[in-house]
């Protein structure tokens, strides 16, 4: 079977042909929208070329798919240190360390900084050619061996088989994926339930210490089992209430910790109808929409539209949402399309109204569909 062309483009890069990686998955854009192995392989890529507007391009639409990931966040830094940026560089060097303390890169990276002080020194030792011995690695081609492979699609079949009876109980509706444990510091403890309730200022949900406690611990419950937009919104509400400054503030470190979904990993599904009774309930959650693209204004380094929310079947439509890319695409207005974004609640005269901060975009001949 003839891989596929990211597979394809990766063994490119291996090879140093980055030229050619790069032409074979330009015309697949489309193709993978959402993909985070994508944009972080046309980050390198294009790194390697030496075009660095455009490898700092896809290393953000990468993070925008996973916010702490210590590879794409290697190339960030050493573009910023290209460019001469040696103090966000070095924050961004010490974030790496504070995810992964064992990151030989970026360790090697402060110890150069250190040795080559201000941006004369680095711009000298990136001309000696040595800037390539920080960059990020490319990702890893899937396993070509018969016997892994065979090991693994039997224990897939298991899986599957086992995924099946429990999906038809209703114990596993999304499949089978490991538990994660939650991040320290964020267990309430007596005193942060103790604290005073906020008596002054005006309260979008005015709840009991019962109902704090049981909200936060369902939030909790959800991020062990990798339901992150339903712990946003049991977090959110907790933080439009009058609960506890010590509980919003443990509310606000676990929200940090929170993971940005592709098209096919986000497991908590919000309608329009639901968000746009309560836009606030749902800050920051992830959303997948289908719909129509209408008042299309494509930038250098941005897209916005109005999204006619649910007309992607021309005959109902849900409403209307501003749907806003950090980075220029061609859309088909002719075409349904599908976003995935974040649900910015916007403060107006009116009341509070909703925008969508895209992350990726999906307009293919399926939807039609």
């Amino acid at each position: 079977m003839k891989p596929d062309p990211l597979t394809r483009a990766n063994k490119l890069a291996r090879r140093k042909k980055y030229e050619g990686a790069i032409k074979l998955l330009e015309p697949e854009e489309s193709r993978y929208y959402g993909s985070f192995t994508y944009h972080y392989l046309m980050g390198i890529c294009y790194l390697y070329s030496r075009v660095h507007g455009t490898a700092l391009s896809y290393f953000k639409q990468a993070r925008n798919i996973k916010m702490r990931d210590p590879s794409v966040l290697l190339g960030m830094a050493a573009l910023y240190l290209n460019h001469g940026n040696t103090d966000r560089a070095v924050d961004t060097y010490l974030e790496i360390l504070e995810i992964d303390e064992h990151n030989k890169l970026a360790g090697k990276a402060l110890k150069i900084i250190r040795k080559n002080p201000g941006p004369e020194n680095i711009a000298l030792w990136i001309e000696r050619g040595r800037f390539h011995t920080i960059f990020p690695p490319l990702p890893k081609l899937p396993s070509s061996k018969k016997f892994p492979l065979l090991i693994i699609g039997l224990v897939i079949l298991v899986a599957g088989m086992s995924a099946g009876v429990l999906a038809v109980t209703g114990i596993l509706p999304m499949g089978i994926r490991q538990q994660r444990t939650t991040p320290g510091g964020t267990e309430l403890l007596r005193e942060d339930l103790e604290a005073p309730m906020q008596l002054e200022g005006s309260f979008r949900y005015v709840l009991t210490r019962e109902q704090v406690n049981n909200y936060y611990n369902e939030a909790r419950k959800d991020f062990t089992a990798y339901h992150d937009e339903r712990t946003r919104v049991n977090l959110n509400r907790i933080l439009e209430s009058n609960g506890p400054d010590p509980v919003k503030n443990k509310a606000r470190l676990l929200l940090s910790y929170l993971e940005t979904p592709g098209f096919d990993t986000l497991r908590d599904r919000y309608s329009y109808a639901e968000v746009s009774q309560e836009p606030v309930l749902y800050r920051d959650c992830h959303v997948i929409w289908r719909g129509i693209a209408t008042n299309i204004d494509t930038r250098q380094n941005n897209t916005s539209f109005d999204l006619l929310v649910g007309y992607d079947t021309r005959r109902t439509m849900e409403g209307i949402v501003r749907v806003d890319y950090d980075f220029a695409i061609a859309v088909n207005p002719e075409r349904p399309i599908e976003i995935l974004g974040q649900i910015i609640p916007i403060n107006t005269e009116k009341g509070v109204d909703l925008r969508i901060q895209g992350i990726a975009i999906n307009q293919a001949g399926l939807l039609d569909q």
